[in-house]
């Protein structure tokens, strides 16, 4: 009978009387007692640290240990200088081609300018009579009708191409541009003068077509009227030669 109750299984030493019940995991992440939500639990793993980027280690270098740099090699610097020369020398090379150019144009301006005023004048100076025809019948007052409006379109065209007319009484006598048919004293003037015009003349520009036919008055030279003393000494200069 005894044996019976060791193996019996309410038999034991008392260690085996607390049964564990079922284990209840709440993985919904709120708090059942506050109804918050919980932050999640991070579990630490060895070696976090290990994956974190180790910074780079700064280092010091002494300052002689820092390279020199070498200097410009010779050729260099020789090299640069040529190079500020040329640029010098090219610069000057088209500020001079440049006022070379500027020149030959202006001569040629100057050319065509002068050759203009060569063919204008060659056309003028056939029509110069039929100005002077023009000019007389205006002097008889015979420019009339038809005529005078002929005339005087033909005398603005001639004058929108550049012709002058000039040669007027009292005018100061030029040979460049008078022709002196004669010399006439004239008192009271200083200067050789135009007293008459017996032909106007014409020019287009400088240049002179015809010069004018005009009489010049020349001063006359005022002579001094002899003195007593003067009178006395020539009377006994005379009378010295008569004996």
């Amino acid at each position: 009978m005894a044996l019976s109750d060791k193996n019996s299984p309410d038999a034991g030493d008392g260690e085996g009387d607390e049964t564990q019940g079922p284990v209840t995991r709440d993985n919904s992440g709120i708090d059942p007692e506050t109804d918050e939500v919980r932050e999640p639990e991070v579990e630490e793993t060895e070696g976090s640290e290990a994956d974190d980027a180790e910074e780079p280690e700064i280092v010091e270098a002494e300052i002689e240990d820092i390279p020199e740099i070498p200097d410009t090699p010779e050729w260099v610097v020789s090299e640069a200088i040529n190079a500020d020369e040329r640029v010098v020398e090219l610069t000057n090379d088209i500020k001079r081609v440049q006022a070379e150019y500027a020149n030959y144009r202006k001569r040629v301006e100057r050319d065509r300018v002068a050759v203009r005023e060569v063919a204008t004048a060659q056309v003028i100076g056939e029509l110069l009579p039929i100005l002077d025809d023009i000019g007389r019948a205006r002097e008889h007052e015979e420019l009339t009708g038809g005529f005078k409006a002929v005339a005087e379109s033909l005398e603005a065209t001639a004058t929108k191409l550049g012709l002058v007319k000039y040669g007027e009484q009292n005018d100061e006598f030029d040979p460049t541009v008078h022709e002196a048919l004669t010399l006439v004293p004239v008192p009271n003037i200083a200067v050789q003068s135009v007293i008459e015009v017996f032909q106007p003349g014409y020019r287009i520009g400088e240049r002179v077509l015809r010069p004018a036919r005009v009489v010049v008055g020349e001063p006359m030279g005022d002579t001094p009227e002899p003195s007593e003393e003067d009178s006395d000494e020539a009377s006994a200069e005379k009378g010295e030669n008569e004996k």
